[in-house]
């Protein structure tokens, strides 16, 4: 009981992180059910998918009545991505991919994503910020979708074979190739996360057996986490929390490779 307890109050942090910075939380999710509920990990990553698209559809809620979803740039991205996750999901069906591959490869993908994370905490993406990156990328208005399509399949392919969601990856992409602004890319970014995660959900449907109670409770705990971070971020400035969690991120990358 006090292990179910304390998985679920971690999925509710999990939540608050996605909720607060918009992405980088969910990350977070596989090592929770690996190391705390103790699930293969397989398992764990096919259940991750589920709840991180459940929860990203809660997130992209108020977004979406906020006005700060593209959708033209959400049907462009999500197509690939839900492409690559699919085919990262049935990757993950070939004999020679162990458990411990997996894991490792996750681990691998933790540390990219922390530091990707401390990078942008250190120096929040905006319009301001980031519009010398995007005047000189103009002139390659062309090559910069194509870029993003190719980020979509390379990202949706990580999600299906690892579980993770990518935001920290796809919004970067979204402000400096795309030239949205950062709430736009947030918004933008949970819709792709909600569709490329499910499509690997249900790549990974005859490889595994799910325990659907835990990832009905898993991903409701998170989505109230993530609402109550959306409503946080009127009193906290997250560009320092996204930092401190990319160090996080990091440590847990680092000990999830010592194990393995």
């Amino acid at each position: 009981m006090m292990i179910w307890i304390i998985g679920h109050f971690l999925a509710i942090c999990i939540g608050l992180s996605l909720g607060l910075i918009g992405g980088g939380g969910s990350i977070l999710a596989v090592p929770i059910l690996v190391y705390v509920m103790g699930l293969g990990a397989k398992t764990a990553i096919a259940m991750s998918l589920g709840i991180v698209g459940t929860v990203s559809l809660v997130g992209a809620i108020p977004h979406w009545l906020q006005g700060n979803v593209n959708w033209p740039v959400a049907v462009i991205f999500a197509p690939t991505a839900m492409l690559g996750a699919y085919l990262g999901a049935r990757m993950a069906s070939f004999d020679f991919i162990t458990e411990t591959l997996q894991l490792i490869c996750f681990a691998l993908v933790m540390v990219l994503a922390s530091l990707m994370m401390i990078r942008q905490g250190g120096k929040r993406l905006n319009n301001q910020s980031s519009i010398k990156e995007k005047d000189s990328l103009q002139h390659q208005n062309q090559h910069n979708w194509l870029f993003i399509l190719l980020e979509g399949l390379g990202v949706g392919i990580l999600t299906g074979f690892v579980g993770v969601g990518g935001g920290f990856a796809i919004i970067p992409a979204l402000v400096l190739l795309g030239g949205l602004p950062m709430k736009e890319a947030i918004g933008t970014s949970l819709i792709i996360i909600t569709f490329k995660s499910m499509t690997g959900f249900l790549g990974y449907f005859s490889q595994v057996n799910f325990d659907w109670m835990l990832m009905i409770s898993f991903a409701i705990a998170a989505s109230l986490g993530t609402l109550t971070g959306a409503y946080l971020t009127r009193f906290i400035e997250a560009k320092n929390l996204q930092k401190a969690f990319g160090y996080f991120v990091l440590a847990v990358g680092i000990f999830v490779l010592i194990r393995h």
